[in-house]
């Protein structure tokens, strides 16, 4: 499992088992459940401020670059004077000092340890600003392990690891060379391409990467879409011809198939944009959203957006028995379609 989420770049954390289910032929979830106790793979808040399971590698080569979009996106939850008056190097200093004893902390541990020396913002805000942003965390197992509930228990991530994290480095200069930046760009475009630079950052939460984008034009192949814009992917990337079908897919709520894009329109009719970031299952047909689906055990509820032809009926019908089978861990026919 670990080379699909590197393939990735990272899968959104709340329901990734079903998100890998999705992608991957035989899927076991208690292969996955063994890497992060393994610690080769690990929760932890990334792109864009949202928690995801990533590799170990991952996670220590690109959290510094993240350190400066993960702050302000912090910040932007909170009305103004919040946090005012207190130096956040300062907070993220003490956070560490807090959680340098390896000893696990839910987020109200933490923000009661530092209550004391700043009153005013609140321990929510205390506590989220730190872990969300300040100071690089992992949530450790069994939290996100299948069919475990557990509450969520954070420490360094380079405690946990073992390892330090890559530092980051200075913004280039105009014109000049950005090597992590133009690694990200290609392991993006190698899980999501063809895609704008607008899209890029949708899925990172990172600015600046159009000049990285630029700095690998000429390795690069160019599209246009329907609209004229210009879309930009690997030279070796697959091209199916349009008329090849594509398989239905259930996707858990958030995922990185939606996400990962600025323009959503590739994938979901602008009448049901919205779903894409209210927590929505959903259902692909031929590639595009046509329902969303809830599962409870091993019964699959399926509302569609669209009428069905016949073999879109059945072929949704069938997936959904096999998701159905996998979420109540044995055989199962509970598939409602609305």
């Amino acid at each position: 499992m670990g080379p699909a989420l590197r393939h990735l770049g990272g899968l959104q954390a709340q329901e990734p088992l079903t998100g890998l289910w999705s992608r991957l032929r035989a899927f076991d979830p208690v292969t996955l459940d063994e890497q992060p106790t393994g610690r080769s793979v690990v929760r932890t808040h990334l792109m864009p401020r949202t928690i995801h399971l990533v590799t170990a590698d991952d996670a220590l080569a690109r959290r510094a670059r993240h350190d400066s979009m993960l702050r302000e996106r912090v910040l932007g939850n909170y009305r103004r004077g919040e946090l005012g008056g207190v130096d956040l190097d300062e907070l993220a200093a003490a956070g560490r000092a807090v959680m340098a004893d390896g000893e696990p902390r839910s987020t109200a541990d933490l923000a009661r340890a530092l209550a004391d020396r700043w009153p005013a913002p609140g321990p929510r805000v205390l506590g989220e600003m730190v872990i969300a942003a300040l100071v690089p965390m992992v949530q450790l197992p069994p939290r996100g392990l299948w069919r475990t509930k557990a509450g969520v228990r954070n420490v360094l991530l380079s405690s946990w690891l073992g390892r330090e994290i890559t530092p980051s480095t200075p913004a280039p200069s105009p014109g000049g060379s950005d090597p992590v930046g133009q690694a990200l760009v290609r392991r993006y475009l190698a899980a999501f391409g063809p895609a704008a630079s607008a899209d890029l950052r949708a899925w990172c939460g990172l600015a600046g990467l159009p000049a990285a984008v630029a700095s690998i034009r000429e390795e690069l192949v160019t599209f246009r879409d329907e609209r004229g814009r210009e879309l930009r992917d690997l030279p070796d990337a697959p091209c199916p011809d349009p008329d090849t079908p594509a398989p239905v897919r259930f996707l858990p709520a958030l995922d990185n198939a939606i996400l990962g894009y600025h323009d959503r329109s590739r994938i979901i009719g602008d009448a049901h944009r919205g779903l894409s970031v209210a927590g929505a299952r959903v259902v692909l047909v031929d590639g595009r959203v046509a329902a969303t689906w809830t599962g409870d055990g091993g019964t699959v509820a399926v509302t569609p957006l669209r009428g069905l032809t016949r073999t879109e009926y059945a072929a949704l019908t069938e997936e959904g028995q096999s998701l159905a089978a996998f979420l109540s861990d044995h055989d199962s026919d509970h598939v409602r379609i609305a």
